[in-house]
C-alpha cells in the first residue's frame, strides 16, 4: 500500500525534528526527549494505549519521524528450530523485515523482507534501529544486510552486504550499530582489517572511506560531538577509543583500552569537555578532550575487571546508555545495580535495584534511562515505563505502569524486553517479540 503524497511530504523534513526520534537515541543520539506537554503522573490504570499492532522477533528499537514509525524484526522459517539456549549459535532459516507504520493508527504502510539466516548468538532478530534521513531509511541487519529504502514506499535504492562486501564474519552477537547519517554520508560500523567505520554516499552506496583495523568491531554505535569548533566521529571498538574526521576517514586521536569479549556496546555520554564510557567486564572510563583534537587526558579508568557487584566499583554497564548531568553519571550496572557516581572522580554516591524492580542482584538487568523535562523516563526489561527524579541525593520514583510482557528470553530463561524505546509525538513507542504499542503520555 503505497501512501498519499500528502503523506510523503511529511517525511521530506530535517533528522533534528524535536518531536520525532528519527535514529538510535533520537535527535543528534543525545538520548533526550525534549517535548513539553508530557503527563506528571500516568492515568489510573496506566498510559492510554493508542494502538497495538503485531509484529516478529527483534531487538530493534523503533524510530519516528513525521507520521511514520520504522522497525524491524525476524521471522523465523521454523520456530522448532530456534536454539533453546539462547547464547547457542547455529545455522538457522528465515527472514529479516523492515516495517513502515502509520504513527496515529499503527496500521502498517509497507514491509520489505528478505531472506537472511541466522549464526548469530541471541538469534532473536535484528538489533540496530532504523536511521530515517529525509527520504530514506537506512537499515542494518545482525548478519550485516545494510538497505536504502524509500521511506515512502520501501522500495530498496541500494544495498550491501557485509559479509560479501568486505570478506568478514558476523560478529558473536550480529551487526549491531545504527548507521550514522553525517552530511552526505552514511556511516557504518563494519568489522576488522581496516573496515572497522566504512562510510557510503548515503544517496548512491558508493563507498568513501574506510578506516581502523580492530579484530572486532564491537556494537557501540558510532556518534558526533563537538570538540575544539569541529565536529568529530566517535568510534569506540573493543581496543581503543577512536576521534576520526567524519568526512575523510583521518584518525584524529586514539585512547587504547583492551576489553574482554568485544563488549563496547553503550554509546559515549558527552558533557562539556569530557567523555564517558561504561563497558560491562571494564567499567569505566572518563576523558578530557582537548581543543586542539591531540590525545585527551584520562582522568580516571577502572583498573579492575569484573562483572561481580561486589568487585565492581564504577558503573560496569552493557545496554542501556548511561547519563550525564555533569556532576554526576546515572547507569545500570552489571548485576541491574543502578547506580549514581561522582563525574570528577567516579565515586559511588549511591545505588538501588529499585529501579528495575529486582529483588535482588540479576545478571544483566536493565533499563533504559530517557531525561524529560527535569526528571527521567525508564523502560525496564520487566516491561514497566517508569517517572523519576534522579539526583545524588537518591532515586525518587513518582510512578510506574506495566506497558507491555516481556517475552524474549535471556541465557538463563529470564523473560526480558531488551529494546530501547522511541519518545516522539507525546508517546512513547515500545516493542517486544509479538508487538510494537503506542502509549500516550500527553497531558490532560
Amino acid at each position: 500500500m503505497k501512501p498519499p503524497l500528502a503523506a510523503l511530504l511529511l517525511l521530506i523534513a530535517p533528522i533534528s525534528h524535536a518531536d520525532d526520534w528519527p535514529q538510535w537515541m533520537g535527535e543528534g543520539r543525545k538520548g533526550e526527549w525534549k517535548e513539553d506537554g508530557i503527563v506528571d503522573k500516568f492515568p489510573e490504570g496506566g498510559p492510554k494505549v493508542l494502538w497495538r499492532t503485531p509484529i516478529h522477533h527483534g531487538y530493534s528499537g523503533p524510530a519516528v519521524a513525521g507520521d511514520r514509525v520504522f522497525v524491524m524484526d525476524r521471522k523465523f522459517e521454523d520456530p522448532a528450530k530456534a536454539p533453546a539456549n539462547a547464547f547457542e549459535r547455529g545455522e538457522i532459516p528465515g527472514n529479516e523485515r523492515v516495517l513502515c507504520l502509520d504513527a496515529a493508527s499503527g496500521e502498517i504502510l509497507w514491509e520489505h523482507a528478505y531472506e537472511c539466516s541466522y549464526t548469530v548468538s541471541y538469534a532473536a532478530g535484528p538489533r540496530a534501529t532504523p536511521t530515517v534521513d529525509g527520504d530514506c531509511v537506512y537499515t542494518l541487519g545482525a548478519e550485516g544486510d545494510l538497505l536504502c529504502l524509500d521511506a515512502g514506499g520501501g522500495t530498496v535504492k541500494w544495498s550491501h552486504r557485509f559479509k560479501d562486501l568486505l570478506g568478514v564474519k558476523t560478529p558473536v552477537w550480529g551487526f549491531a550499530a545504527a548507521p550514522l547519517v553525517e552530511g552526505d554520508l552514511l556511516i557504518c560500523l563494519a568489522a576488522g582489517g581496516g573496515t572497522t567505520a566504512i562510510a557510503f554516499d548515503k544517496r548512491t552506496g558508493e563507498r568513501k572511506w574506510a578506516a581502523l583495523s580492530a579484530k572486532e568491531p564491537g556494537y557501540a554505535p558510532p556518534s558526533i560531538i563537538e570538540q575544539g569548533g569541529r565536529r568529530i566521529l566517535i568510534l569506540w571498538h573493543p581496543e581503543a577509543v577512536n576521534a576520526l574526521d567524519p568526512q575523510t576517514g583521518e584518525v584524529l586521536w586514539t585512547v587504547d583500552w583492551p576489553l574482554r569479549s568485544g563488549l563496547s556496546v553503550a554509546t559515549p555520554r558527552l558533557h562539556g569537555d569530557r567523555l564517558f564510557f561504561s563497558c560491562f567486564y571494564n567499567g569505566s572510563m572518563m576523558l578530557k578532550l582537548k581543543p586542539d583534537h591531540s590525545e585527551p587526558e584520562i582522568l580516571w579508568r577502572t583498573e579492575r575487571a569484573s562483572e561481580n557487584p561486589d568487585r565492581t566499583t564504577h558503573l560496569h554497564g552493557i545496554m542501556s546508555t548511561p547519563v550525564f548531568t555533569g556532576d554526576a553519571i546515572f547507569g545500570v550496572c552489571s548485576y541491574g545495580e543502578f547506580r549514581c557516581l561522582k563525574a570528577d572522580t567516579g565515586e559511588r554516591v549511591w545505588e538501588s535495584l529499585k529501579p528495575i524492580g529486582l529483588d535482588q542482584p540479576t545478571r544483566w538487568g536493565n533499563a533504559f534511562i530517557t531525561p524529560q523535562g527535569g526528571r527521567y523516563f525508564l523502560f525496564t526489561e520487566k516491561g514497566d515505563l517508569v517517572i523519576a527524579r534522579l539526583s545524588p541525593e537518591g532515586y525518587e520514583e513518582i510512578d510506574r505502569a506495566h506497558v507491555i510482557e516481556p517475552d524474549n528470553f535471556d541465557m538463563r530463561q529470564r523473560k526480558i524486553v531488551w529494546s530501547h524505546p522511541a519518545y516522539a509525538r507525546k508517546c512513547c513507542f515500545v516493542r517486544n517479540d509479538s508487538e510494537i504499542v503506542c502509549l500516550s503520555l500527553a497531558a490532560e
